[in-house]
């Protein structure tokens, strides 16, 4: 998933109502990925998975190539391209990993903590100014997350680290996508992310094994590449369509999907604490996001 962090070009409210609901569609099928790959993480390794995940962005990447040949893949910092794919295959591996013992709400409310984390290194590795407010929202969300988690209280907790590792992993990709998009184009990142995480993937499963044991196995992970893919280029659109600052909340709508999800498919009711914390974390975020579009 590729949220870009800079503003769009402004557009009228048609579009910008189409953005968002590009957006909102998006996210819609973000869920969808996440519901198949909890079905099919407790039977085969995440790196099958992830490279299931990644397949639809590999194709859209073929696509750019096609169409505009190899002077796509010319970037000023291939170095920073590869490590922001190395970030994506992290991010995705982990989450994969983490679904096979948490529940759906329970990782995907721990994953909203990535824009905090933004706002944290952003000082760091963007040199940008970070307010007192901004900051005393990254301390409450981390609360937020804290209550989520309940360190102590026996919740899976090899699998909350790898949540958290993923949730790091997506912020330092976001931060290089920022980074990046005064560099290159967004194909040429798109392209250099979807070939570097696809080949990587693909070694990994010369490791591993990549045999599907079913037919309604190979589908499903087909469906996810399916998904995946539509999601992604639904993202794009949406992001080009109207500006950023107004469509970043959005992504807070894949954590109702997520409850309704994990309570229709996998007959998992989040307790108090999961919304409380998860409440708390996604009003952290926002109140952070609305902050920064704020700036001057």
């Amino acid at each position: 998933m590729t949220i870009p962090l800079s503003p769009a070009t402004p557009h009228g409210r048609g579009q910008q109502a189409r953005g968002f609901y590009w957006v909102l569609l998006a996210f819609f099928l973000f869920s969808l990925c996440d519901v198949l790959t909890k079905q099919v993480s407790t039977s085969y390794h995440p790196i099958q998975v992830a490279w299931a995940r990644q397949a639809g962005l590999f194709a859209g990447a073929i696509g750019i190539l096609w169409a505009g040949g190899r002077s796509v893949l010319r970037s000023r910092r291939p170095g920073l391209q590869i490590l922001r794919g190395v970030t994506s295959i992290v991010s995705t591996i982990s989450f994969v990993a983490a679904l096979r013992f948490l529940p759906l709400a329970d990782a995907t409310a721990v994953t909203f903590v990535a824009p905090l984390l933004i706002t944290a290194l952003a000082p760091l590795l963007l040199g940008e100014y970070v307010s007192l407010p901004r900051w005393c929202a990254v301390g409450v969300g981390l609360v937020g997350t804290l209550i989520v988690l309940r360190p102590g209280a026996g919740i899976a907790q090899p699998a909350t680290l790898l949540v958290l590792l993923c949730a790091t992993a997506f912020a330092l990709r976001q931060i290089l996508s920022r980074i990046l998009a005064g560099l290159d184009p967004l194909r040429t990142t798109i392209a250099w992310s979807g070939l570097i995480t696809t080949l990587a993937l693909t070694a990994g499963l010369a490791v591993v094994g990549a045999v599907p044991a079913s037919l309604s196995d190979m589908l499903m992970l087909f469906g996810l590449a399916v998904t995946a893919g539509c999601a992604e280029l639904a993202l794009i659109r949406g992001f080009s369509l109207a500006a950023a600052a107004t469509l970043a909340p959005v992504q807070y709508s894949l954590m109702v999907w997520s409850v309704l999800w994990g309570i229709l498919v996998f007959d998992q009711f989040p307790d108090f604490w999961t919304l409380g914390g998860a409440t708390i974390i996604i009003a952290s975020g926002a109140y952070s996001i609305w902050r920064q579009a704020e700036r001057p």
